[in-house]
């Protein structure tokens, strides 16, 4: 895998089975965040990035099909397994209708776990890496991924890593509502009070950077996130 310590969600009522999986997961270098229930692991998706959830089934109050339904509405881009005793062929059925990228059933092998874990997130992380293209257009601009340049004219503009991956990310959602909560967990891992603070410097400085052309404009929606306003290709 490219990316180190990937960080789980582990949803996991019986806490023999949570605090054993979460304990060995960390052993292999993975950064583990246990709940125990579905609500406890919505707050946590509302505060952290995670690379992958692993949900029982069987969860107090909201199983975890429910759960992984509210995921796929609310989170869609944290992909997702089920860990369950429930073996029927119509409940793993279900479970891959819902859009899990596994369904591993109990009595589970940790070290099982663990490269199905690793071959998961390899597929993952190598789709999400490969570039469409090095360059984009962005009105007058134009955007070098790779170089982390804006260049107008004559002018070359560098750019910082976390003002690269802000514009990027920006730029894939054109023209929509990027809301403050799906930059923070992306770009830093959490949402928070004092992430938020950085965000709004940052798009601060891409303003300023973006300024040259008159129909490029990064809106602020109050309470919600930035829309950046260009012209379509």
């Amino acid at each position: 895998m490219s990316r180190k310590n990937p960080v789980l969600l582990l949803v996991e009522d019986d806490k023999s089975l949570g605090y054993l999986l979460s304990e060995y997961l960390r052993m292999k270098d993975y950064k583990v965040k246990w709940a125990q229930h579905g609500k406890e692991a919505l707050t946590l998706l509302d505060e952290y990035f995670f690379d992958l959830a692993i949900l029982d089934v069987m969860l107090p109050e909201m199983d975890g099909f429910t759960l992984a339904k509210v995921i796929k509405e609310e989170h869609p881009k944290v992909p997702f397994l089920f860990l369950t005793a429930k073996s029927l062929k119509v409940d793993v059925l279900k479970g891959f209708y819902l859009g899990a990228v596994d369904y591993l059933k109990k009595p589970i092998d940790e070290e099982e776990l663990v490269i199905r874990i690793e071959n998961l997130l390899s597929r993952i992380i190598r789709k999400e890496d490969e570039p469409s293209s090095n360059t984009v257009r962005i009105g007058r601009y134009t955007f070098n991924v790779l170089n982390q340049e804006l260049a107008i004219a004559e002018e070359i503009i560098p750019l910082t890593a976390k003002e690269s991956e802000l514009l990027q990310f920006m730029v894939q959602r054109a023209n929509q509502l990027s809301p403050h909560k799906d930059i923070l967990i992306k770009l830093w891992g959490r949402n928070d009070y004092f992430n938020r603070k950085s965000l709004n410097v940052f798009i601060t400085h891409l303003r300023k950077y973006l300024k040259k052309d008159a129909d490029i404009k990064i809106e602020n929606v109050h309470g919600k996130g930035y829309i950046l306003r260009m012209p379509a290709p």
